[in-house]
Formats: C-alpha cells, structure tokens, sequence
C-alpha cells in the first residue's frame, strides 16, 4: 500500500512528502496537527488501486471538521486501512514506472503524468540502470518537453534534480526486481527546486506473493 511503498523510498533516500498514516479517527486527527492544515489526504486500502477514481483523494482539507468528514466518507471503502496524510505539493505533474519485461528485464519509463495519462501516452522507456545523460534524452523525447520548459510564465523543472531522482529510483528497483511485477510513481511533482514522490505504488509479483511472504518488512 502506498504508506509501505512510501517508507520504502524514503528508507533509500528517494524524496517522499512529509507524511503520516493514520489507522483510526484519532491517529488521523492527531497526524494532521504535526502535517499541519490545510493537507492532502488519501484513504489506504490494498481493494483500491486508482484512489482518484473513486473519490478516495481530498486535497486542501483545511480543518478536523473536513477531515472528520473526509474520513467518514471513505471508512466504508472495501479493506478500508486508514487514511495517508501529506503536506500539500505543488509542480508539474510526472510519471516514472518500472515493470519487469521476461525478454528485456527490469524496464524504467518516465513520461507526462497526472490522471491523464492513459490518454495522453506521452513516454519514453530505457532499460536499468539509467545515468543522468539516458534521462536528459528521455526527457527530450517527450512531445509535452514544452511543459517541463517554463511553459505559459511557470518556471522550469529543475531537471538536473529530476534526473537525479530517475538515476536513484532505478538504482533502487534493481534490488527489488525479484519481488516486484512494476512500481508506478504518478504524480511525481516537480518545479524549479526539486522532485517528490506524491503518490507510490508497487504490485508485487504472482511467484512472491504465492510464498506467503509478500510485506514490505520481507523486502530487505
């Protein structure tokens, strides 16, 4: 769950939002005092994969009231675990994913991100592990690279952040390749400072998972 797959990059020095996961009212109510309104939250459960789609994500909650109410929404939600609660990010919205292909191995993709990005399909692939040269020529192959450039009076991503980030992450996956089927990193928000990981998702593959040992404390 996106908790467990958050901890797991900030564990290896990935940049991950300020963050708490409560499991009850109380732990979501005393989270939000240290996160400090107004906040993202998000419901945690394993039964839902696209948290957007189901109205499972609430940004700018400006009090416990919202909060509270938030929280009574989604509690009924199937293998309902809680709430994630996050600091408010803003930038440019990216996707970075890696899948392991049975031909190719372990293959690292980045692309224009956000809700849309089925539609837009806008990505580039290379195979791991990646350099800093690999990412600045993903990043040129994109048809939205006008985005990423100060587009309409933004200011550009940093992209020698960006790409610090993609070497590291696919560092990273290399050591989880034997227990992961694909790991999706989508909105990854950047600008003119840095690059976070706003929202983290890892499917395990069908052989780990068949052993009974699928947690992420059996990860390292």
């Amino acid at each position: 769950m996106e908790p467990e797959a958050k901890w797991l990059f900030a564990s290896a020095g990935l940049p991950v939002p300020r963050f708490a996961w409560g499991k009850n009212i109380e732990e979501c109510l005393k989270n939000a005092e240290q996160i400090t309104y107004p906040l993202v939250a998000k419901v945690v459960s394993p039964e839902v994969v696209h948290k957007s789609e189901v109205g499972g994500v609430a940004v700018g909650l400006a009090d416990k009231e919202e909060l509270r109410q938030f929280y009574e929404k989604v509690s009924g939600f199937q293998g309902f675990s809680g709430l994630l609660l996050e600091e408010i990010l803003v930038g440019t919205e990216m996707i970075i994913g890696a899948k392991i292909d049975y031909q190719f191995g372990l293959i690292i993709l980045l692309g224009i991100g956000g809700t849309s990005v089925e539609i837009y399909n806008d990505v580039s692939i290379r195979m791991a592990p990646l350099t800093e040269t690999d990412v600045f020529s993903m990043l040129h192959e994109l048809k939205g690279e006008q985005l990423l450039s100060g587009y309409r009076g933004k200011k550009p991503i940093n992209r020698e952040k960006f790409a610090q980030v993609l070497v590291d992450f696919a560092t990273f996956v290399q050591s989880l390749a034997p227990y992961i089927e694909s790991i999706d990193l989508n909105p990854l928000l950047c600008n003119e400072n840095s690059s976070i990981i706003a929202d983290a998702r890892i499917m395990l593959n069908e052989t780990f998972i068949n052993t009974g040992t699928a947690d992420s404390g059996q990860i390292f």
